[in-house]
């Protein structure tokens, strides 16, 4: 397996809220300009191509085949799966990176699903049936754990936005998101007894 990223400079660099924007943007479209992605992150054309240009550095986009005329440059996501992995021998710089990285991510996953969640009533009722908010406790040990994820990704990949061209997908079909998390539950400390039983009081 993998071991992911591990340059902390790269990481620092995804890290930025705008970038995320953008990279989540291409691998949804597949290619677009600085000023496709601009209106997406909220940002002017000439930060857009400051930000593709700082991903392009430490290759996480690429130069895309150009459409029409050719005049307007665009830019597609790398090829290589971006992933990110805690190895015990992490030096503090790379550990900390990682974190931060990390901790990019799930907050622009959470953002998504409070999105989502903010506008679910006004979704059909189809989609609003196949939407799903769940959280389910499993026991097994580190092996099982490892092999759910890859049966879970190997699940998911055919349905990949980047990788399914929207004249494959059924009539209808429109972007979703899977948020995966497999992780071991670390325990909650202990929060203590109430010094004072306030409800009793009145």
């Amino acid at each position: 397996m993998s071991e992911g990223l591990s340059d902390p400079k790269a990481m620092r660099a995804l890290a930025h809220p705008a970038r995320l924007m953008i990279l989540n943007q291409l691998g949804i479209e597949g290619s677009a300009t600085a000023t496709e992605v601009a209106e997406i992150a909220g940002i002017t054309p000439s930060a857009a191509s400051y930000h593709l240009r700082m991903l392009a550095k430490y290759g996480f986009v690429e130069d895309a085949p150009p459409r029409g005329d050719g005049r307007e440059r665009l830019w597609k996501p790398a090829d290589a799966p971006i992933s990110i992995a805690s190895i015990p021998g992490d030096q503090p710089d790379v550990r900390d990176a990682k974190l931060s990285l990390m901790l990019a991510f799930r907050r622009d996953a959470n953002e998504a699903a409070d999105r989502a969640l903010a506008q679910v009533e006004r979704e059909s009722s189809d989609w609003r049936d196949a939407t799903r908010f769940s959280r389910t406790r499993i026991r097994v040990d580190a092996e099982e754990l490892a092999r759910l994820s890859e049966s879970i990704e190997k699940l998911i990949e055919p349905y990949v936005a980047r990788h399914r061209d929207e004249k494959d997908a059924p009539s209808g079909a429109r972007v979703a998101e899977v948020q995966l998390n497999l992780f071991p539950v670390a325990k909650r400390s202990a929060q203590g007894l109430p010094t004072e039983d306030h409800d009793a009081a009145r």
